[in-house]
């Protein structure tokens, strides 16, 4: 099985560069500053000013995360996007070791401060930084580089590599423990390989294997947690399990403890109708219903309360825009680096999109996932931008003439 893509490089890279301020990737970057604003305006409705804070004080620091993020795309953009090739593991190496940092337990706190019992945070005096985020985008570069010309991920076995690197942080990020940001890292790794030219059936039959391994550890978990045991999820990641299960049944017993969160959400989204409420108005239902983690976690159901469906859908549809205009911009790419470094990123933020929207209409259980660009958060935003810089620095560089199509075979069983 010989793979087409192998051409002759330095022939290639003695070629001109092709730069174009015409591309996908400035929809990608609108998209993501409209989301942006429209999660500081849901920030300064959701969060009161703490004591000795001036109203709106949430909002402004936010606002100025997103000047530093603009900065840092425009950043990304400016030199070619392959100078990171010989430097994505060294990255991934750096990135492995903040994220053991943040788990020692000899650290002190005022470097690494426990919230809520989990251990995420790397203090920098004036803010507070997510090693977690890094790693997502590690994770992709690192997995871009390994499979650009490969083709032994078309096997079973050839699956294990790439799957070990996405595993490994994953694995750390678990045991802080994140298990939202976890969650990321297997669906963005599958569309990779997708697009890569992997062998469906080999990711139905693998992903089929893990689901019916999870629905088992969750089913045993909800027996344990019955007799006051919790052998394999933690007691809090349970009780989120047990308020979906809840809600499926009817059952309203516990909507004051572990269902309250999820009850008020839904409560707010309703209440938003078609068109939302005044902006007085919404703050005032929000900050009235007690609505835990209102600017970060379930800032989608402020967004519904203030805008209404017309709201939630504008949303949502800048959210497919952004990942139409990516996938875009990687069709139109043809190098196998730049294509799968877009794709990663896309299904990245796709996913983590669609898991915080989902947990706000109690579809899944809540699990400190974020809202990409929308939600509070210095880190997650920065980050936000790194990948929005990326897509644009690939987007804006036209294939080198001559470059052959990425990942093709010659074998008539490559479908």
């Amino acid at each position: 099985m010989v793979r087409t893509l192998r051409h002759d490089h330095k022939a290639v890279n003695r070629a001109p560069a092709r730069v174009t301020v015409f591309h996908l990737g400035w929809v990608v970057l609108a998209c993501s500053i409209v989301l942006s604003l429209i999660g500081i305006h849901a920030m300064d409705i959701a969060k009161p000013p703490s004591e000795g804070e001036a109203m709106g004080a949430v909002a402004g620091r936010q606002l100025v995360f997103l000047g530093m993020g603009l900065v840092v795309a425009a950043g990304a953009c400016i030199a070619h996007y392959r100078i990171l090739i010989p430097f994505v593991w060294p990255i991934m190496g750096v990135v492995l070791s903040m994220l053991v940092f943040v788990l020692l337990p000899f650290v002190p706190e005022w470097i690494v401060a426990p919230r809520n019992g989990a251990r995420r945070w790397i203090s920098l005096g004036f803010t507070d930084f997510q090693p977690s985020e890094l790693a997502k985008i590690a994770a992709v570069l690192v997995t871009a580089s390994y499979l650009r010309y490969r083709d032994n991920y078309r096997t079973l076995v050839g699956l294990i590599p790439p799957a070990l690197i996405a595993t490994v942080p994953m694995a750390l990020i678990l045991v802080e423990p994140d298990l939202g940001t976890a969650l990321l890292f297997l669906p963005t790794l599958a569309a990779m390989l997708i697009a890569a030219g992997a062998r469906l059936w080999h990711l139905i039959g693998t992903a089929a294997i893990g689901a019916a391994f999870a629905a088992t550890v969750i089913s045993i978990s909800l027996a344990m947690a019955d007799q006051g045991k919790y052998p394999i999820l933690r007691p809090h990641q349970v009780e989120r399990i047990q308020a979906v299960v809840d809600r499926i049944k009817g059952d309203e017993r516990h909507l004051d403890d572990r269902g309250f969160q999820g009850q008020q959400a839904l409560m707010l989204i309703g209440s938003g109708r078609l068109a939302g409420h005044s902006a007085e108005k919404s703050r005032a239902l929000v900050r009235y219903s007690r609505l835990p983690e209102g600017h970060n976690d379930m800032i989608f159901a402020v967004i519904v309360n203030r805008f209404g469906l017309i709201g939630a859908w504008s949303v949502i549809g800048l959210y497919t825009l952004m990942a139409g205009a990516a996938l875009g911009a990687a069709a139109a790419c043809k190098d196998p680096f730049g294509r799968l470094t877009i794709v990663g990123l896309a299904m990245m933020i796709a996913t983590q999109a669609t898991i915080n929207i989902s947990m706000n209409l109690g579809l899944m259980p809540i699990t400190g996932m974020t809202l990409p660009f929308v939600s509070a958060g210095g880190s997650s935003l920065v980050a936000g931008f790194i990948m929005v810089g990326l897509i644009c620095n690939i987007a804006m560089r036209r294939p080198r003439y001559f470059w052959r199509k990425s990942f093709e075979y010659d074998s008539p069983d490559a479908d």
